[in-house]
């Protein structure tokens, strides 16, 4: 009964970059009553995103090593995902060499994460990033503000006091998850402008930067990226049908 967000950001990649975890554990599967959450998150003058991501990933679960509950890990990072189920015994029987006989890139931080994984019941799992998922979206906004040199408070206490009491409530989200990677070429394509919909009004964006300052940190706020145009007027629409 323990859940882990993550996320990590790097503003130039390299550049200063900002990591974020929050911790859900619940000591029931019935009550929320004695449910914790423990937010953490952290500074590095020059980093990557990568390297923030993976961060995200090892010290979330550092904190919660030695516990016999199973762990559920979110990610919006395939990176960590694919490597750390995937790719990571591959790499340590080559010698952490790559098929291509490269040094496998951040190996101190896969070392420390396959480490403090190893004897856990941890199971990875996917999030699309900036789709709206309350705890990835949280993580986010601690990764930014720290790699931008915000002072973050971070939270640590019951469930009850916390200002994101849904933040284990992905079964809406878990749908945009699912249309968002069954068209993977979406989250790839140059956005034509964001559009936000708060408080019933929606407004367009030209930039995600615009469109994050609008609704970061706003309960019940929604946000998607357009395409082009007629794009743009469909999430209209569609927002307008919430």
């Amino acid at each position: 009964m323990i859940t882990i967000f993550t996320d990590g950001s790097s503003r130039g990649n390299p550049g200063p970059g900002g990591w974020g975890s929050v911790i859900v554990q619940s000591g029931s599967a019935y009550s929320t009553a004695d449910t914790v959450v423990t937010e953490l998150g952290g500074y590095e003058k020059m980093t990557t995103n990568n390297r923030m991501e993976l961060t995200a990933c090892m010290l979330g679960l550092s904190y919660v090593k030695g516990h016999l509950q199973k762990v559920t890990v979110f990610t919006d990072s395939s990176y960590v995902i694919n490597g750390i189920t995937k790719w990571i015994d591959g790499w340590k029987r080559n010698g952490w060499l790559t098929k291509t006989k490269d040094e496998v890139l951040n190996r101190d931080l896969w070392e420390k994460l396959d480490d403090v994984a190893n004897g856990q019941k941890v199971e990875w799992k996917y999030v699309g990033g900036h789709i709206g998922i309350v705890g990835n979206e949280r993580c986010d906004h601690i990764a930014t503000d720290f790699a931008d040199g915000v002072d973050v408070k971070l939270f640590n206490g019951p469930l009850g006091t916390y200002d994101l009491p849904n933040i284990l409530d992905i079964s809406f989200d878990d749908m945009r998850v699912a249309a968002k990677k069954s068209d993977s070429s979406r989250s790839r394509a140059k956005a034509y402008s964001y559009v936000s919909s708060l408080d019933g009004m929606i407004e367009t964006h030209h930039t995600w930067a615009d469109c994050e300052k609008r609704v970061k940190g706003k309960k019940g706020a929604r946000f998607k990226k357009s395409l082009d145009p007629i794009d743009e007027k469909q999430i209209i629409a569609e927002f307008g049908t919430l």
